[in-house]
């Protein structure tokens, strides 16, 4: 690819291509769809790779490891790569500091090293992992305080064999790791991602916009790396991953870590459920939504205390959602037959599940599901929360302090 026009020709192709297929993305996205194709992080990115590309100082191509090579190298404190990920590096030790000058007047190409201890400066072989990245080094920029920002892109993983501080630098001895060919694994692809999506609508984590493409790719690597660099995982869940080469075994890993079928909904939570759904049986209604569910959270022992704690008028907010489910809903009243949970009713079920999971509740309450809510954004039952000031971020902040609180 030689310029920008380059880049936004493609751009254009590919909207053109969805849109014959009734699909609508606008020119931005288009932009963010063709880097992610092209293995960048955001158009942002590609953008300064190819204004790198400009000046005459291209980043050359990764050239293949045959066996065993040296390469500059930089011990990565609390972070973990993954293959394909795009990341800003910020570096101010001396040793990686010369490292990563020696690389820029060479290949440009270097090896990262997960260590073992953060707190470790100067870190020798015995305390880093066996396992580490090779990474391209795609732009660098010198900062005020004298560190170093770097644009680093990953490019696969290496097995360290060597790891010491030089004149020029730390210097890593690598050899690389092949994975094989890429294995198509359709159902545990569809049950992952599915997982994930939740996962990410829970943490507020976009979605790379990639997921398009891989009904087509079906690379279970490729998916099990992309997951993982997003996850909220310890450094030594995040290393495991890593690790394991493997790369059904690494999305089976993954999956197992979003899997949050086995948590049991809390009896308080419990009865708030049968609550909502009786609510919508009351009214006849076919199906049960998120305005029943909220309606009966503000009665929730754990989620009405949240709500209060943000300032909630619960009188006015059981109001406001006993007359948008009368008036609003008035045209799914069934004559027989039991009111169903509706998709969305479904997927706050998992994400509170899963927020339950990463808080460690050892059952599912109602502040889980209050939280799970908040994705929904298109819902009467978010903007109605909306409308009361009660926002994810303070339903955080009162979730600390009360249990601050309770700790007294």
């Amino acid at each position: 690819m030689r310029d920008f026009r380059d880049a936004k020709a493609m751009a254009q192709t590919l909207r053109e291509s969805l849109t014959t297929k009734a699909v609508t993305i606008s020119h931005s996205e288009s932009l963010e769809l063709v880097s992610r194709m092209l293995g960048v992080a955001d158009w942002n990115t590609l953008s300064a790779m190819l204004q790198t590309g400009r000046r005459d100082t291209l980043v050359p191509i990764a050239r293949p490891i045959s066996s065993t090579a040296v390469y500059p190298a930089v011990p990565l404190r609390d972070f973990v790569p993954f293959p394909g990920a795009t990341f800003p590096l910020f570096v101010g030790r001396e040793n990686t500091v010369l490292a990563l000058n020696h690389a820029f007047e060479g290949e440009r190409e270097m090896v990262c090293a997960i260590q073992r201890d953060a707190t470790v400066d100067e870190p020798q072989f015995a305390d880093l992992c066996e396992i580490g990245v090779l990474v391209q080094l795609v732009e660098l920029e010198r900062l005020q305080d004298g560190s170093i920002r770097v644009l680093t892109r990953v490019l696969r993983r290496v097995a360290l064999r060597s790891f010491a501080a030089q004149s020029s630098g730390y210097r890593s001895e690598a050899s690389e790791l092949p994975e094989g060919a890429p294995v198509d694994s359709p159902e545990l692809i569809r049950r992952a991602i599915q997982r994930f999506e939740d996962y990410a609508a829970t943490h507020g984590l976009l979605v790379p916009d990639i997921w398009l493409f891989f009904d087509q790719t079906h690379d279970v690597g490729r998916i099990a790396d992309t997951m993982a660099m997003r996850m909220k995982l310890p450094i030594k869940d995040k290393y495991e991953l890593l690790a394991l080469l493997d790369p059904v075994k690494r999305l089976e890993k993954i999956d197992g870590l979003l899997d949050v079928s086995s948590r049991p909904f809390g009896a308080a939570y419990a009865a708030t459920r049968r609550r909502a759904l009786a609510l919508a049986d009351q009214r006849r209604h076919q199906f049960a939504t998120l305005e029943h569910l909220l309606l009966a959270l503000t009665e929730d022992g754990d989620a009405a205390p949240i709500l209060q704690a943000c300032n909630a008028d619960l009188g006015v907010l059981r109001q406001n959602l006993t007359d948008y489910l009368d008036k609003e809903l008035a045209h799914t009243v069934i004559e027989t037959g039991t009111a169903a949970p509706t998709v969305a009713f479904r997927r706050v079920d998992r994400r509170a599940a899963l927020h339950a999971q990463e808080v460690g509740n050892p059952a599912v309450t109602g502040t889980n599901a209050l939280v799970a809510l908040f994705p929904e954004t298109r819902s009467p039952a978010a903007r109605l929360l909306a409308e009361q000031g009660v926002s994810r971020w303070r339903v955080d902040k009162a979730i600390v302090r009360n249990a601050g609180e309770d700790k007294r």
